[in-house]
């Protein structure tokens, strides 16, 4: 079975909306685009690189999808080598036409498209950005984990990763490291349901 990894960028208030540049996603009136690149440093591009130097294929939603298709055939060969030769799997209901290849609609119920890919044989499967389309992911528990990088700034508005209507989960935390410039990067699994308790006092203590 295929593992499926979600990378995303987040506040410290969990919105995930438009992390790289004015206009990658202003709707609801979103005036905050490119709220993360000044925090970028060597150990952020040290840890993405080795995550992407392992074979991958990727998993996006058609908006991701267009924006990486802006951007990535136009990098540096050895910077853009990696993601334009990883398979695309873009779940769209009306966006059929697939440009930057090598590309594969996931037509129908995205979730039982994603299920079947994760079936099948190949690479692990990375999604970056896709608000909505993690929204279903998780919604069907497909998610194998969660590589989150925390910014430190509260933004107030936007979409947010874990929207109202998340099914509650536990998470554990495998990993973690810390950018000079205050960007927490959490490796989290799925960890079932969430166990409660108490801190109240024992009555007959």
């Amino acid at each position: 079975m295929r593992r499926l990894i979600v990378t995303e960028f987040l506040s410290i208030d969990n919105v995930l909306q438009a992390p790289g540049g004015d206009g990658e996603d202003d709707s609801g009136g979103f005036t905050m685009g490119g709220w993360s690149v000044n925090y970028w440093d060597d150990t952020m591009a040290e840890t993405m690189e080795t995550w992407m130097s392992q074979p991958f294929d990727l998993l996006l939603g058609r908006k991701t999808y267009d924006l990486f298709a802006a951007h990535w055939p136009n990098a540096p060969a050895e910077e853009g080598r990696a993601i334009n030769d990883a398979t695309k799997y873009v779940a769209s209901r009306s966006h059929r036409d697939l440009p930057w290849g090598p590309s594969v609609l996931i037509e129908g119920d995205a979730a039982q498209g994603v299920a079947a890919l994760k079936d099948g044989d190949g690479p692990e499967l990375q999604v970056h950005g896709s608000g909505d389309l993690i929204q279903t992911l998780t919604r069907h528990q497909l998610v194998d984990e969660y590589r989150l990088w925390v910014f430190p700034l509260v933004i107030g508005t936007g979409k947010r990763l874990f929207a109202q209507g998340s099914i509650p989960a536990g998470l554990t935390l495998v990993d973690t490291r810390v950018s000079t410039t205050g960007v927490i990067i959490g490796t989290y699994v799925p960890a079932g349901e969430i166990a409660t308790g108490s801190f109240a006092l024992d009555a007959n203590g």
